[in-house]
């Protein structure tokens, strides 16, 4: 078993203060939850996909792309993927993508 997080990088209104945050700030709130969840020794950090406007993971694989350079010991999953929506070559070219600067990562 491994212990991690995932998300679906939501950018929702802040209860507060009803405002929501621009998604540059976001992706870059992201990628420190990752910098975050690898110095704390969690084993996985997973992202999903999923197509609303209050939702930024359309993208997950471009967003794990970006936090394999930033962290050292975790691993990155997709959460869920829509393939009727991809195309399965490109989907699986990506993906191999971050499973090798994972390896490189490991040193595998």
């Amino acid at each position: 078993m491994q212990i991690g997080v995932y998300t679906f990088v939501e950018n929702t209104p802040d209860p507060a203060t009803g405002q929501t945050l621009p998604a540059t700030q976001r992706l870059r709130d992201l990628m420190e939850e990752v910098e975050l969840a690898d110095q704390v020794g969690l084993e996985v950090f997973g992202i999903g996909e999923h197509h609303r406007p209050d939702f930024l993971g359309s993208a997950p694989t471009i967003m794990l792309a970006a936090a394999a350079e930033r962290s050292k010991n975790i691993r990155l999953s997709t959460v869920t993927a829509v393939l009727s929506l991809m195309r399965l070559v490109r989907s699986a070219a990506a993906a191999s993508m971050i499973v090798g600067a994972e390896a490189r990562k490991s040193g595998r």
